[in-house]
């Protein structure tokens, strides 16, 4: 036990692990054969055909095109970069006003520095409930908060990541009405849209508890001992209250510019459940939310612009990472070897005994999601090959869209491969390789109790 941990605090950083698997990947071009199946269109999106996997011509990527799958990454991802820069520049521009360190300071003047376990636990369920019903990267601006707010409390930034992207990432993961995974699964399965709502509710909510208690269970232990801080080192300038507690107050010019904030935030949620928005649209909001922060607080053009430079500086490192970890998807494109993943993971599955095969099904949804990390894209590419394998098992389609679930919604949450969770994670300024070492025992703990609930949902014919 001792080795092993020793071996887990030694996770490679960020940049060396990604590019390790873009070796790897690269390696297995080689190595898998190239494999294909037929698609459909199914409302503007290509959906796999059962049974239609076949064996095609293989293509091998080489060195030269390792390299050049990275600049390929960062134009098909360009979208998600720019809003870690856009959101990176709304933030500061609002720290630069001081109208978020005031707010925080504030709250906390008004809860009191002693019911700081109260508000964590309080502020995990809300980032939570933000995940399970707006959605995921459309949360983006609210991270920064959560990273004033923890050091406020006496935390640290590895404890807003926790707060803010560890709770959106399993609200919006085990969602009982995500309409990317569960909606586009019951769609593929003709099954009445979010039916089974009940278990997935009890599963997501008891994860978010779990997350809770991590949460304030970590905050204790730094408090206690400072050195055992899995955030020591990383950057928190403009983060960090400049001044007592009670010395904080909100002033009208700060009211202005967070009733700006909220206006634009709710401008973006109408936006996404009634006109489709989505990462652009946002984009532009977090920009015309910086704008008008500046002219409210009455910031000079040349204190805006260069508000605006040292922001983008401060995100820039996140929004790399992004794009260097798109490259992954592009190296499975190149090489063909998606789909004989998926194939190959489902072949596993055959003959293995009923609870068995539930959990064996959720394990390979989440190997299957490091290589497809869009939870639409993959039930698009998976569960038209793995519902009727489920129906052979003995499985109802609703475990097998639940082991799905659970597969792609817990793994989310150490994929480095996801671009949203990179991003999210910049928003903290925490790397990933520092993350995955503060959330796996959480991925452990909420893979036994959905694993327990897949157990639940066999043996009582879950449908």
């Amino acid at each position: 036990m001792t080795k092993f941990l020793s071996f887990f605090k030694k996770i490679p950083h960020a940049i060396t692990m990604l590019f390790g698997i873009i070796v790897l990947i690269t390696v297995l071009t080689y190595i898998l054969p190239a494999g294909t199946y037929e698609r459909v269109m199914v409302d503007g999106r290509n959906a796999v055909v059962p049974n239609s996997y076949k064996t095609i011509a293989s293509t091998p990527v080489g060195f030269l095109d390792m390299f050049r799958a990275m600049p390929l990454g960062f134009k098909a991802a360009v979208e998600i970069i720019f809003i870690v820069l856009a959101g990176g520049v709304m933030f500061g521009v609002m720290e630069k006003s001081k109208a978020v360190e005031n707010a925080v300071g504030t709250l906390v003047k008004k809860l009191g520095l002693k019911n700081k376990y109260v508000i964590v636990v309080i502020m995990t369920f809300i980032y939570g409930i933000l995940g399970v019903t707006v959605g995921y990267e459309n949360n983006i601006a609210m991270v920064p908060i959560a990273a004033v707010l923890s050091l406020a409390l006496g935390g640290d930034l590895m404890l807003a990541a926790g707060i803010s992207v560890g709770a959106m990432t399993i609200g919006f993961g085990l969602s009982p009405i995500n309409p990317y995974t569960v909606g586009t699964g019951h769609k593929i399965a003709e099954l009445p849209m979010f039916s089974g709502a009940l278990l997935r509710s009890i599963l997501c909510f008891s994860a978010l508890g779990i997350m809770a208690y991590y949460n304030v269970r970590y905050l204790k232990k730094i408090i206690a001992n400072p050195s055992k801080s899995l955030g020591i080192g990383l950057n928190v300038s403009e983060l960090t209250l400049s001044k007592p507690i009670q010395e904080y107050n909100l002033t009208t010019n700060n009211k202005m510019v967070i009733s700006v904030f909220i206006v634009g935030l709710l401008f973006i949620l109408y936006g996404v459940f009634n006109w489709h928005w989505f990462i652009n649209e946002l984009s532009a909001v977090f920009l015309i939310i910086a704008l008008l922060c500046g002219i409210v607080s009455r910031m000079s053009a040349t204190t805006l612009s260069e508000t605006v430079l040292k922001s983008v500086s401060l995100a820039a490192p996140g929004a790399f990472m992004v794009g260097f970890a798109t490259s992954i998807k592009i190296l499975m494109e190149m090489g063909n070897i998606g789909d004989t993943i998926s194939y190959q993971l489902s072949l596993l599955l055959e003959g293995l005994p009923l609870y068995v095969s539930a959990i064996g099904m959720s394990i390979s949804q989440s190997v299957i999601n490091f290589f497809i990390p869009s939870g639409s894209g993959q039930a698009l590419a998976t569960l038209p090959v793995m519902l009727p394998l489920g129906e052979s098992l003995g499985l109802s389609r609703q475990i097998t869209i639940l082991a799905f679930q659970i597969g792609d919604g817990l793994s989310n949450l150490v994929n480095p491969t996801l671009g949203g969770l990179i991003a999210m994670l910049s928003m903290c300024r925490v790397p990933i390789d520092r993350w995955i070492r503060f959330i796996f025992p959480v991925l452990i703990c909420l893979l036994l109790i959905s694993f327990l609930a897949l157990i639940v949902a066999v043996a009582t014919n879950y449908s």
